[in-house]
């Protein structure tokens, strides 16, 4: 990310912790990138990608996990919320619903997968949200543990990204390299990043936008 120094990502940070009110609650520190002539409406500036960040957020992200068998009391002792076959084949629209409130990701037995998408899919697509295939043999309580650091970068309607990086209470150099990770993704998926980004922007929950300054 030659175009975003590192020190200025702190820099912002820094600044949008400071200047942000005291709440009652841990407030989330997020990234908003703006982007420039990339219409989110064609494949081309259509960006969903998951991202791992190198330092978890300190906020408990919820695991879902919909699975039977081993896997299944495998997840039972890392996940959130285990849902088996039958469970499953018994939600209906509102469960749906709730479920996609509560799990930050639900990851899902490969053969389930079809099953889940058609159950959990409609809810699940309108909060930004994806069922996650497991594979058969993989190790549970790594892929649970990996995907407590996980977050969704997309767009949506709008030319822009808006991605939690972790919370008020982690350190601004944490924090940067989150956004630095984001950052280095979307580079990937652009054209042209030093053109396409025309802003981005540091803020925490309840906080006023920080702008970055970008060399």
């Amino acid at each position: 990310m030659s175009f975003v120094p590192k020190e200025n990502l702190v820099d912002a940070i820094r600044k949008a912790i400071a200047y942000s009110p005291e709440r009652k609650f841990k407030q989330s520190v997020e990234l908003i990138v703006v982007l420039r002539d990339v219409d989110p409406r064609t494949p081309e500036g259509r960006i969903r990608e998951i991202v791992f960040l190198p330092h978890p957020p300190k906020k408990h992200v919820t695991i879902c996990v919909v699975a039977d068998g081993d896997m299944a009391v495998k997840a039972r002792e890392v996940a959130d919320r285990v849902i088996t076959r039958e469970e499953l084949q018994g939600i209906d629209r509102k469960m749906a619903k709730k479920i996609a409130q509560t799990c930050d990701w639900v990851l899902v037995k490969t053969d389930l997968m079809g099953l889940a998408g058609r159950i959990l899919g409609p809810a699940l697509g309108p909060r930004g949200k994806i069922p996650v295939p497991m594979p058969p043999n993989v190790n549970v309580e790594a892929f649970v543990n990996r995907y407590r650091s996980a977050v969704m970068v997309r767009t949506r309607d709008q030319p822009q990204v808006m991605v939690r990086i972790g919370t008020e209470d982690m350190s601004p150099e944490e924090l940067a390299e989150n956004a630095m990770r984001v950052l280095q993704v979307l580079e990937g998926k652009l054209k042209n990043p030093t053109y396409n980004i025309a802003k981005i922007i540091v803020k925490t929950t309840m906080g006023p936008p920080i702008e970055v300054r970008l060399r």
